[in-house]
């Protein structure tokens, strides 16, 4: 970014006289200025016109500090409005209202060590070992911060439940589930991702066999749900 003292240092405006200049190591004495102020009276004493304001000299430094001015205000527009802008709302299953009813469900432990709490009992059928699921789903740490979701990508995650094709935290969760519902798994270490997730902008890492949180809904069972509602 260029630097702003330089231009702003400039003179708005130029003299029609020429006053003494001063180097680092001069001071002007009050005696000069005296007769500086007796000369402008005493001589020809005339308005300064637009041509003598914009001279060669003059109007390259007119250029330079309306450059950098306005330079200035471009970045400090765009710094206010960064700043002014609130963190970005990443579109999620479970909103402010959902967290607090799911503080009140019963939360269920399977054999394996993943617990869930259901967010919606979905009315539909349940999916077989190895059929093709259509679900959405956000994944977090147990911060809260997303890694990983669907609703961001804008389509649904259609995979073989229960064939490995996902992780064993996910696969477990789903087969239990009702086409239509909607469910927050709580998945232990030991079945969610053995090697870790690296970060990325905005998305924080996942350790190895560390624990996630996944909300989840089931959108359909394609061959399976329309039959048998």
């Amino acid at each position: 970014m260029p630097s702003m003292a330089s231009p702003l240092l400039l003179p708005l405006y130029s003299t029609c006289g020429k006053i003494p200049s001063l180097t680092a190591s001069q001071s002007i004495s009050v005696e000069k200025l005296r007769r500086f102020a007796l000369k402008v009276k005493s001589t020809e004493t005339r308005e300064c016109t637009a041509n003598d304001i914009f001279n060669t000299n003059s109007r390259r430094d007119f250029l330079g500090l309306a450059l950098g001015v306005s330079t200035l205000f471009i970045h400090s527009f765009d710094a206010a409005n960064g700043a002014g802008l609130p963190p970005e709302e990443k579109p999620k299953l479970c909103d402010g209202t959902c967290e607090k009813e799911l503080e009140n469900v019963p939360m269920v432990t399977t054999e394996s060590g993943l617990q869930y709490k259901d967010i919606k009992v979905g009315q539909g059928p349940s999916p077989p070992v190895g059929f093709q699921v259509a679900a959405n789903y956000v994944a977090m740490v147990p911060s809260g911060q997303i890694f990983d979701s669907s609703l961001e990508k804008g389509q649904l995650y259609i995979f073989r439940v229960g064939s490995g094709q996902v992780i064993k935290g996910l696969d477990e969760g789903l087969l239990s589930m009702k086409v239509g519902g909607k469910r927050r798994l709580y998945i232990p270490g030991s079945l969610a991702f053995p090697k870790g997730l690296n970060s990325a902008p905005g998305r924080p890492r996942v350790a190895p066999n560390s624990p996630v949180v996944f909300d989840v809904s089931l959108e359909y069972v394609p061959g399976l749900d329309v039959d048998e509602e």
